[in-house]
């Protein structure tokens, strides 16, 4: 799972695999709280309105070569 979700006061949301089972993690600034296997036990731990998704956007590209600027034929 590539999906994070943070929270107030340092907590965190990941998913990851714990003995070859998907489960949600909990952190609070780093330190595991709690693993759990439903959305229920996450809700336990931290408010589940207080999450926000974080997205991660692909770095952006170097552009190749600068355009060139012309002028227009219609005023030559």
């Amino acid at each position: 799972m590539d999906r994070r979700w943070v929270g107030l006061d340092g907590y965190e949301v990941v998913g990851v695999l714990r003995a070859g089972r998907q489960v949600l993690r909990v952190r609070r600034h780093g330190g595991t709280v709690a693993d759990c296997t439903s959305v229920a036990e996450v809700a336990r731990h931290v408010d589940l309105a207080d999450l926000c998704e974080v997205i991660d956007f692909p770095a952006r590209r170097p552009a190749k070569e600068s355009a060139k600027a012309r002028t227009s034929s219609h005023h030559r």
